[in-house]
């Protein structure tokens, strides 16, 4: 199954093999998204990817290949790429040719101490195959990172955890209610996860996504930062400034955007912000 990877997560992207969805279907947790695959070879484990980028210096530390997943159990209110919600909407991929496609990259990669990067959608909801990816990069001798919420990491063992070198966790919210609200999950599986990667001292950073009126309260971030501070193995947080650039596609795959009139963050408000997070003693950027 040779497949040409390429694109951007800017980019709508709907397979054209796959179902169809539009307005609430789309919404909808499609039961695709929820199956599991069996273990078997590279040349068979099938993956349904995204998007994938060369080059990215914002998915973790040096120059990156980042491997966007589709699926995803969260419908955030600020999601920029809703096409990622599905699953089978991505290009079908095997292990073997996305590795054979990151191979050719390994020296760059590794002398500009970057690395391979698994992003979605939420890369968790095809745990098999990112486990699979991440353990192949381990054997290379690149640095693995994981852009998680934690919604599905009882998904990873303690041991595979080993094959993550950085986790970029993202905490939606502190407050549970407002949790739920921004993205019609709970909390609690974020926190467990949160509360692993520190019991295990694994490398993390903390990516929060400042949207005005929904996570802004003043109490809701003193509880992000709690959380963040409380993860022993935090080593940076990334104080994201909500944007409107995925509007678009939740318009074409006529999704009403619930947040069309919320405008990005004030400077004011986006240092007021960091500082709760830097009274923690934490690296903000």
């Amino acid at each position: 199954m040779a497949t040409r990877l390429s694109g951007s997560r800017y980019e709508l992207k709907v397979q054209s093999g796959a179902t169809q969805s539009g307005g609430p279907d789309h919404f909808a947790i499609h039961e695709a998204d929820l199956e599991d695959i069996a273990e078997n070879e590279d040349q068979q484990l099938v993956g349904y990817i995204h998007s994938y980028e060369m080059g990215s210096a914002v998915d973790g530390p040096g120059i990156r290949a980042v491997v966007f997943l589709s699926g995803c159990l969260m419908r955030c209110q600020y999601c920029h790429n809703p096409d990622t919600w599905h699953k089978l909407h991505g290009t079908p991929t095997t292990a073997g040719d996305l590795m054979a496609e990151l191979k050719k990259y390994v020296r760059p990669l590794t002398l500009s101490k970057g690395g391979v990067t698994i992003s979605g959608g939420e890369p968790l909801v095809q745990h098999r195959f990112a486990k699979r990816i991440l353990r192949r990069c381990k054997e290379l001798g690149l640095h693995t990172a994981l852009d998680t919420c934690g919604r599905l990491g009882e998904k990873l063992s303690d041991e595979e955890l080993m094959d993550v070198d950085l986790n970029l966790l993202d905490i939606k919210s502190g407050d549970p209610d407002t949790y739920f609200r921004a993205t019609h999950q709970p909390l609690q599986p974020t926190l467990d996860y949160a509360k692993r990667l520190s019991d295990l001292n694994r490398p993390t950073w903390v990516r929060f996504v400042l949207v005005p009126g929904l996570t802004d309260d003043y109490d809701n971030v003193e509880r992000v930062a709690d959380i963040t501070a409380s993860i022993r193995s935090v080593e940076r947080v990334d104080v994201l400034r909500f944007h409107q650039m995925g509007r678009s596609k939740w318009e074409a795959l006529n999704i009403k955007y619930p947040l069309a009139d919320t405008q990005p963050p004030s400077n004011e408000l986006t240092e007021r912000v960091k500082e709760q997070f830097r009274s923690r003693g934490l690296k903000v950027y």
